[in-house]
C-alpha cells in the first residue's frame, strides 16, 4: 500500500520536493496545482505527475490521502483548512500559520475531522539532527543546561532573485529560519515557557542585488536582528542569534550543553553534517551523518508509517504550533520590551531509530 500525494503550490521549492517524493516507495505523488497553472503543468511534466490544474485541482481529487502544502505563508492555514475539510491529511510548510488563533483552530478542526496536520522542518528527522539529539538523549552529556543557536548573514537580497517576502511579515530571519533551529532547541532541551528577545532592523529599505529585479527597491517590515532568550520547562535555557544585517557570515551554530558534557550538531537547515561532543575541554573524534536519500519530503514518509502503525507522527501539528508561539513571541517581545510567556505545550518527540530509511518501503 502507498499513499497518495497532492502538491499545492508550484514554486521553487517544489522542485525539492518532487525529487524526492517521487523516489520513495511509500508514496505516490498524483497531482499537483497553482494559482498559476501553467508552473504546475511544467512541474508535472518534469516529474512525471499524471494530473495538474489551477487552484483547488488537489483538494478535489478524492483519492489525494494527504495534501503537501508549499504556498505562501499567508495563505498556510487557508489551504490546510481546506484540505482537512476534505478529508485529507496535510504536510505544511513552515511556519504553520501566522498567528496563534487561526493556527489553533485548524489543528481543533483536523482532530475533530480524524486527520493529522503536521509541519516542516523535516530537516530535523534528517540524519544529522537526528544523530546529535540521539547523542543528547542517550544521557551523556548529563542534565542538558543550554543551548546555543546561531545563523548571521549579510542578507538575501544579495542573491535571492525575488527577496521581498523575506524581509515582510511571516518571514524575517525569526520566522524563516528560526523554525530550523527552535525545532531542534525544543525536540533537545524541552518545551519552552518564556522568552525575552531585543533587536530591529538596520534599514527600512532594501534593494534586489541580483536577478532581474536587480536595483529594485522593497520595505523591510520585520526585524532583520534579532537576539533571543528561551526559558525552557525543565529549567535549561538558550540563546539565539539570527540575523539578515551581518557582515560576517556564521551559520549552522547549533550546540546541547549538558552538565557533563556539549553536543555540537550540525546545521539543522540541512538534513546531514557532523555531530562532536565534547567533555572536559575535549572532543571525541565525532560523528559524520550522511544524507543519501534524505531530503525535502521524508517528513511526509514518516506520516504515512506512523499512521500506518496507530502511531502519532513525529513532526505533528502541536510542536509546529509551539514553535509558531515561540517565533510570535520573539517579535511581540522586541516590539513591546518585555519577556513573553509560553503556554502552549508540544508533545514529547522521540528521535527516529537509527539507521530509518525513507528509500527502503515500510513493512
Amino acid at each position: 500500500m502507498t499513499w497518495k500525494i497532492g502538491i499545492v503550490g508550484a514554486g521553487n521549492i517544489s522542485t525539492q520536493y518532487l525529487t524526492n517524493l517521487t523516489s520513495y516507495p511509500d508514496v505516490e505523488v498524483v497531482a499537483i496545482d497553482d494559482l498559476i497553472p501553467e508552473r504546475a503543468q511544467a512541474q508535472a511534466e518534469k516529474f512525471g505527475v499524471p494530473v495538474w490544474g489551477p487552484e483547488n485541482t488537489v483538494i478535489n481529487i478524492p483519492e489525494v490521502d494527504l495534501v503537501v502544502n508549499i504556498t505562501p505563508p499567508e495563505v498556510h492555514i487557508d489551504v490546510s483548512t481546506l484540505a482537512i475539510r476534505a478529508g485529507k491529511h496535510v504536510w505544511s510548510e513552515k511556519p504553520l500559520g501566522l498567528n496563534r488563533e487561526k493556527a489553533k483552530a485548524l489543528l481543533d478542526e483536523a482532530k475533530e475531522r480524524g486527520v493529522w496536520v503536521c509541519c516542516a522542518p523535516d530537516t530535523v528527522l534528517g540524519p544529522g539532527i537526528q544523530s546529535a539529539l540521539r547523542a543528547f538523549a542517550d544521557g551523556s552529556a548529563g542534565r542538558p543546561m543550554a543551548g546555543v543557536a546561531i545563523m548571521q548573514q549579510p542578507g538575501p537580497d544579495l542573491w535571492h532573485p525575488d527577496p521581498a517576502f523575506l524581509f515582510q511579515t511571516g518571514a524575517g530571519p525569526t520566522l524563516d529560519i528560526g523554525p530550523y533551529y527552535f525545532t531542534s532547541l525544543v525536540l533537545a532541551l524541552g518545551p519552552v515557557v518564556s522568552v525575552t528577545a531585543a533587536g530591529g532592523k538596520a534599514r527600512d529599505k532594501r534593494t534586489v542585488m541580483s536577478g532581474p529585479k536587480e536595483g529594485t527597491d522593497f520595505d523591510v517590515t520585520v526585524p532583520t536582528t534579532t537576539n533571543v532568550l528561551l526559558k525552557h520547562a525543565n529549567g535549561a535555557s538558550s540563546m539565539c542569534m539570527y540575523s539578515f544585517d551581518s557582515g560576517q557570515v556564521r551559520m549552522g551554530i547549533l550546540e546541547f550543553q549538558g552538565s557533563d558534557g556539549t553536543v555540537v550538531a550540525p546545521d539543522p537547515n540541512m538534513f546531514d553534517g557532523p555531530t562532536t561532543r565534547h567533555a572536559g575541554g575535549k572532543a571525541d573524534d565525532g560523528v559524520m551523518a550522511e544524507a543519501a536519500g534524505n531530503g525535502r519530503g521524508i517528513g511526509v514518509v514518516e506520516i504515512y508509517r506512523a499512521v500506518s502503525k496507530g502511531q502519532a507522527p513525529r513532526l505533528q501539528g502541536e510542536l509546529a504550533y509551539h514553535v509558531l508561539d515561540i517565533m510570535l513571541a520573539v517579535e511581540e517581545s522586541i516590539a513591546e520590551n518585555r519577556t513573553v510567556e509560553i503556554t502552549s505545550v508540544p508533545p514529547q518527540v522521540d528521535p527516529l531509530p537509527e539507521g530509518w530509511d525513507p528509500l527502503t518501503k515500510a513493512e
